[in-house]
């Protein structure tokens, strides 16, 4: 039995309740013409201001031009000859300008904030004459900071090798070069070379190291001619060099051969593979018995500037 019990109220009259559709209504505030915006008056630049953003955009430069010399910097002590002794630092004055930087960085890449630098090892008891040959040629085209090193690893090396890229002279800031070349002095087997020091394997061997610094100069040769290039590079190292005397007497007669049909080794302009030829050469000491082809050649050669400084570091 329930305890309370409330009579039902369903059943009457329904009484309907109109319920508004919204709660605010006002007059709309937009117009069919909406008047034009003003434009805003221009404001007058304050002279001190202008000032000021001068003084800055010159401060900007300065810390430009201070990381590009520390980023220089940086190369050299995170390659691993960083423990050179830098006592004995030769650093000569800048090459003669002839191009514009926009060439090597086509050919090596744009490295904004830092020189391009190419770090040479080399053992002084052999030196490598063709990438000498090829640093003067280099010198001819592009303002090169060139510096010499000597590595712990050398007891000693002989002052004309400290001094073949010159004497000390007065320097400039690092941004103002195109292309770097240090040469180390280094107990290694063969030369090596590492251009981005960061990033690359080091490329062994004095040719093809030649091959990568001729190819700065921006010589374009057809698919023969770069073949027979590569041939008497090749031949220079491997036969001439490292061969017996029968290879390197078969050696001489082919040279003497193209030679008295040519100026030069491949055709009638000079190639890496007279500057690699004749380093050979020099380095084997057999140059007075060379055929007469071969002799009036490595003359030619020797009238060329980037050849003749380089003879007296054989004395």
């Amino acid at each position: 039995m329930p305890m309370y019990k409330v009579r039902p109220f369903h059943g009457g009259p329904v009484l309907a309740e109109q319920l508004p559709t919204c709660m605010y209504r006002l007059p709309s505030l937009r117009s069919q013409h909406p008047p034009a915006a003003e434009p805003p008056p221009q404001e007058e630049v304050d002279p001190s201001l202008q000032a000021l953003e001068a003084r800055q955009e010159l401060i900007l430069k300065r810390l430009y031009e201070l990381k590009s010399a520390v980023d220089g910097l940086s190369k050299m002590t995170q390659t691993p000859d960083a423990d050179i002794d830098v006592t004995n630092i030769i650093q000569t004055n800048d090459c003669s300008l002839t191009a514009s930087g926009a060439d090597l960085d086509v050919m090596l890449g744009k490295d904004y904030g830092a020189l391009k630098d190419v770090v040479i090892n080399a053992n002084p008891s052999l030196p490598p004459l063709s990438l000498l040959v090829l640093h003067n040629l280099l010198c001819e085209r592009y303002k090169i900071l060139s510096a010499v090193h000597t590595h712990s690893s050398v007891k000693s090396v002989p002052e004309n090798l400290l001094k073949c890229f010159g004497e000390q002279t007065k320097k400039q800031p690092r941004h103002e070069y195109q292309l770097g070349f240090t040469l180390i002095w280094k107990d290694v087997p063969k030369p090596q070379m590492k251009f981005s020091v960061q990033t690359m394997c080091p490329i062994e061997g004095e040719g093809n190291i030649a091959r990568f610094l001729f190819s700065l100069l921006g010589h374009k040769y057809n698919a023969v001619t770069s073949t027979l290039i590569d041939s008497w590079v090749d031949t220079a190292f491997f036969q001439l060099r490292e061969g017996n005397s029968k290879e390197k007497g078969a050696v001489l007669r082919s040279m003497n051969a193209a030679l008295g049909k040519t100026a030069w080794l491949v055709g009638n302009e000079l190639t890496i593979a007279d500057i690699v030829a004749w380093s050979v050469l020099q380095q084997m000491g057999s140059a007075n018995a060379a055929p007469a082809n071969v002799q009036k050649w490595m003359k030619s050669c020797e009238n060329l500037a980037p050849f003749s400084s380089i003879l007296s570091l054989l004395k």
